[in-house]
This record gives C-alpha cells, structure tokens and sequence, in this order.
C-alpha cells in the first residue's frame, strides 16, 4: 500500500493559575497580540483590572474584545466561539462584574455538557473572583454525591457551575432556587444538544426570571442553536470570530500501518517524537484499555479516559495528565469531550475516525493559543476511504511518512513530575497557598520544581519534580502545623 494515495487549576510556581442588533451576524478576523485591544479599554474595576493583569491577561482575545462590551451592557448574547478562544474569561468578567456579593441568592447559573468542562469553568471563575473577596461559586455536577452539595447550598452562593441534570435534581429537591437570577450561560450549547439535554435544559429555564441576561456559545450556529436562541434570549447581539489560516499551526502525519501492528507502530511513534503530552484517540472503550494496556507493558506512563470510570477515578487521571505526571491520555471521542489542555504537544488517532469533522476536532485539541501542535494518524489499509474524507473536507493533501526508525526498545522514560496525594481538601480548609508554602518553605523545595496544585472537597493533589518526591511528601506530612496522610499516585 506504501505509495498508493487514498483517494479544536491552579499553577503555583510562577502563577500560571460593541453591540449590533441581532439581525446582523458579526464575522471578525482573528488579529495578533499586538493589535487587541487591552482589557484596560473596558469599564471594569480597578482590583478585577489588577487580578488580570497578575494573571497575565493583558490584551483580550477576539472573542473577548468583540463580546465583553455587549456583556458588560447586560445584553444578551450568542457567540459562536470554540474551546480554547477565551470564552470562559469573557463570560466570567461579565458575570462577576453584575454580581451582587451582599446577596447570597444564586444570581448567575452556567451550564456545561460535562463534569470537565465544569470543572474548568470554575476554576477559571475563581481565578478571576480573586479581586472580590466574598463571592461564593459552586459546582453543581452529577456522578458525585448529592449530600456535601446540599450541605453547600443551604449557606448560599453567588454562583452556580454545572450540569443540566445535576441543577434539575437539586431544583425537584428544592435545595436550589433560581428566583433571584440575573445571568444564564450555555457554554457549549452545542454539545449538550449533541448530549441529549434540551428538555433538562428547558426545564431549567422555566424556573427562572423571564427578565435575565442570557449568553449562549457555542462552537456551531446550527438551526437548533438558532431555535434555543430564539426561545431564551432577547434581541441578542450575535458574535462570530473565523480563525486566520495562518493562526492554525498543526502539522498533519499520517503512517500507513498494518493493523496487527497497529499498537507497536504507535509505541514507536511515542519514542520517536517523546512528546510531554499526547492525547490518543480510539473509536471504543474496548480498544482504549488495550491500548493502554499495550502501553503499559512497555514501560509508558499511559491512563485511559472513558464513561466506565468513576468519578474519582476520572478526577485522578485528569489531575496526572494535566500536571504532566502521566503524560498520555487515551481517550474516546465521548470522554474527551470538554477535554481543554493547556499546551498539549500531540495528538495521535490510533483508529481513524470515522467522521472528518471528528478528525478535525481530535486534532485541533493540539496547537491552540499560537502555539504548534503535532497530529499523527495511524491508518490501515480499509482505512483509506477515511483519509480521502479528510483530504476533501479539509482540502488538503495527506502527508504521508514512513514510520520512524527507532533504534531504543528499553522502557520508555519516566515523565519528569510525578503526583503526590493528600488525604485532605476544601472541607479541611486546605489551600493551595498552604501546599506551596510547606513545599518551598519546611521541605526547602525551589518554587521552580512545584508543578500544578489540584483542590478537591476531601482530597489534594501536587505535582512535583520526581528527583524532589522522597523530600516533598516529608514536607507536606505536616501542613500549618497539622498532620496530613500522603502517598505517591
């Protein structure tokens, strides 16, 4: 077959932590850094200003410069805006800017397709939340347990994160009221289409004010987000951001493979290229745990990511693939979705998808933010009519490689971090500040060597240097002068 061509947290060291009327579809180019206007050109407060800034948000992305001016006027709006582009910021600056912080009623309501995407969203949001001490966020999300949300909820909050069937169970139970709403945010509204939750998502906006700013993104304006639209929003301004060509820096791989081979082609991918992350993707749940599996056995620190895995399970391998101490995920397209990872080297399709625009979803994970990425597609023969697909819907040509030559067969090398847990969290009062404290002051570890720091209810986790471990669980044992049980994961 050679030759024949077939026919999209929280980091402690060094704290990485204009309107129209709607009938007017607003297309802008993406500009550089250079050219976007800076986030001091808005009416924002002085402390949201600074908390930007010591976040490193300077200049504003183009969803955020050609949104925030109609959010910040309590316009509703629908943006078509994909994962990646800074929506997050941009509907949580307006979010926080409408909050009342003496008000405990829940005042904004945003609802993600998944636990991840939620997950981020209010991390994000807290990020930003810095410069009003009081503001009070929860997530609401299922697959975990009712009662410590209940609990949560009956001390009010300010903010609510979550998904559409969790927030129904808890508006059934009365624990939550959306009288007092101002601001609704579908993010993603696609997806959670695509998931199956229009009627939960109707059903939640029957329990709310008919007078509240709505914000719907979305990464396609297809009829059916145009009818949600229609039946939620008022006279919304409508933003669309196209992508430059030349900002899509991915560069395309594709190996012929024998499918008996298959697994052995990509481990010699995966030594070859020794990316710091790699996200590969499966078409099943079955062939996900053979890969990894497969992986394992030949010494990669290799996680899977599918609907099977429990809750904790799911936060663990999440926590280790975005710290980098487990640095391959694989994955089905299902369970990554609301995947967002920050600075992913690599993205590899075992199995070819068997839709292009899945292709173009999997592969635009890598590369985001001006930054290069690497997809690799390994395809077998009965595979090609896929490829030839791909060729017409993104009218390009495959770039087809021999498959590397690759000369080490030993164990492949450890990844640099590794993860230390910590048997408390948010209900012992737990902090990050108080984790890197203990790390860079009673263990005497340089901030340098501290990676990302993850906060649950009852559980922390840190990823540090592998070379530091031994010193840094000695250090974290005690924490504020209070005794802690931890292990390596």
């Amino acid at each position: 077959m050679h030759g024949i061509r077939w026919p999209d947290s929280v980091w402690l060291a060094g704290e990485c932590y204009h309107a129209r009327p709607a009938s007017c579809s607003q297309v802008f180019p993406v500009t550089s850094a250079s050219e976007s206007p800076a986030f001091s050109t808005l009416s924002l407060p002085s402390a949201l200003l600074d908390t930007l800034s010591d976040l490193g948000y300077h200049a504003m992305t183009p969803i955020q410069a050609q949104s925030l001016p109609s959010l910040l006027a309590g316009r509703d709006v629908i943006a078509q805006s994909k994962t990646g582009s800074g929506k997050t910021a941009a509907f949580g600056i307006g979010v926080l800017s409408s909050l009342n912080p003496r008000d405990f009623n829940v005042q904004a309501l945003v609802l993600c397709p998944t636990r991840e995407l939620a997950d981020q969203v209010l991390k994000e949001m807290r990020r930003l939340a810095r410069f009003a001490g009081n503001i009070k966020m929860l997530s609401l999300c299922g697959g975990v347990p009712m009662g410590p949300q209940l609990d949560s909820l009956e001390h009010g909050a300010h903010v609510i994160v979550g998904t559409p069937g969790r927030v129904l169970k808890h508006l059934a139970k009365g624990s939550l009221n959306l009288g007092g709403l101002k601001v609704l945010v579908l993010d993603e509204a696609d997806r959670m289409l695509d998931m199956g939750f229009h009627d939960s998502i109707m059903d939640v906006v029957n329990q709310m004010p008919a007078r509240r700013q709505t914000l719907l993104f979305s990464a396609t304006f297809s009829p059916e987000i145009r009818s949600l639209s229609s039946r939620f929003q008022r006279d919304p301004v409508t933003v669309t951001v196209a992508d430059a060509p030349e900002t899509v820096k991915i560069t395309q791989i594709f190996h012929e493979v024998d499918n008996r081979e298959r697994v052995n082609v990509l481990a010699t991918v995966l030594r070859h290229h020794k990316p710091e992350s790699a996200v590969l993707f499966c078409n099943t749940k079955v062939r996900c745990e053979e890969v990894v599996t497969a992986l394992s056995a030949k010494g990669f620190q290799v996680a899977s990511l599918h609907g099977d895995l429990e809750q904790r399970e799911r936060d663990l391998v999440l926590v280790k693939f975005s710290n980098r101490s487990c640095p391959v995920l694989v994955a089905t397209d299902v369970a990554a979705r609301g995947l967002d990872i920050k600075d992913l080297s690599m993205v590899v399709n075992v199995e070819m998808a068997f839709d292009p625009e899945v292709h173009v979803h999997r592969i635009g994970r890598t590369g985001r933010a001006g930054q290069s990425g690497l997809a690799v597609s390994l395809c077998a023969p009965a595979e090609g009519h896929r490829v030839t697909a791909i060729e017409e819907y993104q009218s390009i040509k495959a770039d087809w490689q021999p498959v590397p030559a690759v000369s080490d067969r030993g164990p492949a090398a450890p990844p640099r971090m590794v993860t230390i847990n910590i048997a408390g969290g948010r209900k012992d009062k737990l902090r990050p500040g108080d984790i890197l404290g203990a790390l860079t002051g009673d263990a005497g570890i340089p901030g340098a060597q501290v990676g990302k720091i993850d906060i649950f209810d009852i559980q922390a986790y840190v990823a540090v240097d592998r070379d530091v471990a031994s010193q840094a669980m000695q250090g974290l044992s005690k924490i504020k002068g209070r005794v802690f049980k931890v292990r390596k994961v």
